[in-house]
């Protein structure tokens, strides 16, 4: 696997000051706290020094952990072991690896059926009847979910939405009166602000590490030149130590508010390095209410592609009147922007109000909008500034609101191949369909009876793994959802077809 880490070597300067112009200034005992200001002395050979008497508040960390350790739970997932194929406890989470570094695969025998433990992480509880959000990695693939609160109560949990794109998932325990940490406004955040991470790294409950606010808005596809997820990424990062088992959990502020959910550290040990990142509260308030109101995330798009600007490209294109931006390198057909007049060679620098000098920043302006919201669009235009308003649209290039999708719109059941009829055709594996009905399937032509092979060149033997793809598909960012499926009718006869899973 590819080396992602990152090694800076910093020159560090030496700044060489006379005696004169070094203040200290000392209040002991007087409890009085020095106003900011600044004071001009004079220094060698009579040059000027301006010298800022500033003060560091004091941090107090002792208010903020107690009243948020109660508010982070553990959760433990758990799956059943399928020896070598889909799910196998030989496999590992390609986005943990792309984090924490390679792990050690270890090869379980085939004949073990128990549940056995996938995962640990963190969530958040959110509202008092049991609504917790963690990150989609630490719940993905699990067959039971346990939650443990800091009170040692135990439950079962169920997930009631998930976003890969965002990494985030909502999940429901049966319980009431529980702690909730107050939201915060990510955006107010600053670079170098106190924050502090909460979370359960390596199962240690209830643990609270430091740091500042290191970068907002970072994306670190940009960094490690790696492609990336292919989801959003506009990270608060921060210098808190998180390690394996903190994913989900908080990351509050010195007032003890959520501002975002710890999710992944950039390591080539696998434990931490000095970086951490959370997805900031602006897109978890977003996600976690589309899906309790609408079952999916209502994700609204501009319709362009671009590149960052930089001075290269400013020259070629004669671009002065900005540093910075997204220049814009195609517009979509059908798209918000085609309508709102964008067009290939503008830059845009703000989102309704905000900065968008970078992918992150872009990316965490448009995750909290919905398709049918407008937003003002600032950009540059032959060295000039303008501004357009533009109707956001989802991904089918309309404004409806689309609701997650459910695997009995394919409107049919599906069970085991016979095995008189598996043998008859030479095939392992495979599923038949059964009790059609008005549905995707029919509408597609499929009749009852068709055994299926595989699904988008995924092979198929057992409902669970068509429920599998059809979810994938229907979270996926694609345009055309469809599920191209090959399989054969008992008389041997291959046939293929194309399922439309839009609405």
């Amino acid at each position: 696997m590819k080396n992602l880490g990152i090694n800076l070597l910093i020159a560090g300067s030496v700044a060489v000051i006379s005696s004169a112009t070094t203040v200290m200034l000392t209040r002991e005992q007087s409890g009085e706290a020095l106003n900011p200001s600044v004071e001009t002395i004079n220094g060698e050979n009579g040059k000027l020094y301006t010298v800022g008497q500033t003060v560091t508040p004091a941090t107090d960390f002792t208010s903020a952990a107690e009243n948020t350790v109660n508010g982070v739970v553990s959760i433990k997932s758990f799956a059943t072991s399928h020896g070598g194929g889909y799910g196998s406890q030989g496999a590992v989470d390609p986005f943990f690896e792309f984090f924490f570094g390679p792990q050690q695969r270890q090869r379980q025998p085939r004949q073990q059926q128990e549940p056995r433990q996938t995962g640990l992480g963190s969530g958040v509880i959110l509202s008092q009847d049991g609504y917790i959000v963690t990150n989609n990695h630490v719940i993905d693939g699990a067959e039971e979910l346990e939650v443990t609160l800091n009170d040692n109560r135990t439950f079962n949990a169920t997930v009631i939405g998930a976003d890969p794109n965002t990494d985030l998932a909502l999940i429901k325990i049966d319980a009431e009166n529980l702690h909730v940490i107050p939201l915060g406004d990510s955006e107010n955040l600053k670079v170098g602000e106190w924050v502090l991470a909460v979370g359960n790294p390596f199962g240690f409950t209830s643990t609270v590490t430091t740091g500042i606010v290191s970068a907002k808005a970072r994306n670190i596809s940009s960094i490690t030149q790696s492609g990336g997820r292919g989801g959003i990424e506009s990270y608060i990062q921060t210098d808190a130590a998180v390690n394996p088992g903190n994913s989900g959990g908080a990351l509050v502020n010195l007032t003890g508010e959520l501002v975002g959910i710890n999710t992944a550290i950039y390591s080539q040990t696998g434990n931490y390095a000095g970086y951490s990142f959370a997805i900031p509260t602006s897109i978890v308030k977003k996600v976690v209410t589309d899906i309790k109101q609408y079952g999916s995330v209502q994700r609204a798009f501009l319709g362009v592609a671009f590149s960052e600007l930089n001075p290269r490209l400013a020259k070629e294109k004669g671009i002065t009147a900005v540093n910075s931006g997204l220049y814009v390198g195609r517009v979509e057909e059908r798209s918000a922007a085609l309508e709102a007049g964008l067009k290939e060679g503008d830059v845009i620098v703000a989102i309704n109000g905000h900065e968008t000098t970078n992918t992150g920043q872009l990316q965490e302006a448009m995750a909290t909008l919905r398709p049918g919201d407008k937003a003002k669009i600032e950009f540059v235009r032959d060295n000039k500034h303008q501004t357009v308003t533009a109707t956001l649209r989802n991904n089918q290039g309309t404004t409806d609101v689309t609701r997650a999708g459910s695997i009995t719109d394919l409107g049919c059941a599906f069970k085991k191949v016979p095995a008189e009829t598996a043998r008859q055709l030479g095939i392992q594996g495979g599923v038949q369909v059964t009790g059609l009905k008005d549905g995707k399937f029919k509408e597609a032509g499929v009749k009852d009876g068709f055994i299926i092979l595989d699904i988008n060149n995924g092979r198929v033997n057992s409902a669970d793994d068509v429920e599998k793809i059809y979810k994938a598909i229907m979270n996926s960012e694609e345009y055309d959802k469809v599920m191209f499926i090959t399989g054969l009718y008992p008389t041997g006869k291959k046939v293929y077809y194309a399922v439309d899973l839009t609405e």
